[in-house]
């Protein structure tokens, strides 16, 4: 297929609103992971603010895990109320080179939305636990589910008001006077992320991500390791998406393993 053609496809059914650019980052993504976005495995949400946020399909979740190396296959249990009404879903995932399962639950009242699946409860919830189990057992980052990639675009929303606000009027002599002894406005910043050069967390919490998991991979013990999370991560968690903690614990505990 010639370029021009399967640019146009890969568009036309999954990344219609998207810059050259923030096309090109999206097919990056998708050869890092191994995804077939004509398959719809991995697509794409236009953010409001700008920018693409890639979303992985159910599909591309397991094509995932099961063409992972180290999967040694995952196992669902539900539990149930006394009345039969759905509470939550564990999933065990196994890797061959660990001793014990990585374990996730998830429970319904926490993941339900009023969309068209989650009419089926049991099956959105069992994907809901396989794909957090997923994430902690092999390190997955920087991909979201659709209900994840939903939120996180409308979220992001930095548009820009339609009808900037009127300057101020000049100020009289003796407003002028009053005010002799100038008000320097300045901004608050984590203590932590200016003292260490990181990206601002709360104005731009994908380049604090990247640069904080650098970090990890830094360290040279656990402890150093640890101190990384406790001074870097713990005092800007307000300013995280809960999919970026996510990343960053991912990390965390890939950097720890490979230094055990």
């Amino acid at each position: 297929m010639e370029p021009q053609a399967f640019e146009a496809t890969v568009r036309a059914t999954c990344i219609q609103k998207a810059s050259r650019e923030e096309f090109a980052a999206f097919l990056l993504v998708a050869k890092e992971y191994g995804l077939n976005p004509l398959t719809k495995e991995i697509y794409a949400f236009p953010a409001k603010g700008g920018g693409i946020v890639p979303v992985v399909s159910i599909d591309g979740w397991i094509n995932l895990v099961n063409s992972h190396k180290a999967c040694d296959g995952f196992e669902f249990d539900m539990e149930h109320g006394e009345g039969g009404e759905l509470i939550s879903c564990t999933c065990r995932m196994f890797r061959k080179d660990r001793g014990r399962p990585v374990t996730v639950t998830e429970y319904l009242s926490e993941c339900k939305r009023g969309t068209e699946p989650w009419k089926m409860q049991h099956r959105m919830l069992r994907h809901k636990a396989m794909i957090q189990a997923a994430r902690y057992a092999f390190g997955f980052s920087g991909i979201y589910d659709e209900d994840e990639g939903e939120k996180i675009a409308e979220m992001r929303d930095v548009t820009p008001q339609d009808e900037p606000p009127a300057p101020p009027a000049a100020p009289t002599e003796a407003k002028a006077a009053e005010q002799a002894v100038p008000v320097i406005e300045t901004e608050v910043i984590p203590p932590t992320a200016k003292a260490d050069g990181l990206p601002n967390a709360a104005k731009d919490s994908d380049g604090f991500v990247r640069a904080v998991m650098a970090r990890f991979a830094e360290a040279t013990d656990g402890d150093q390791l640890n101190d990384l999370w406790e001074t870097l991560v713990e005092p800007n968690k307000e300013h995280l998406f809960p999919p970026d903690e996510e990343d960053l614990l991912g990390a965390y505990r890939r950097r720890e393993g490979e230094l055990v």
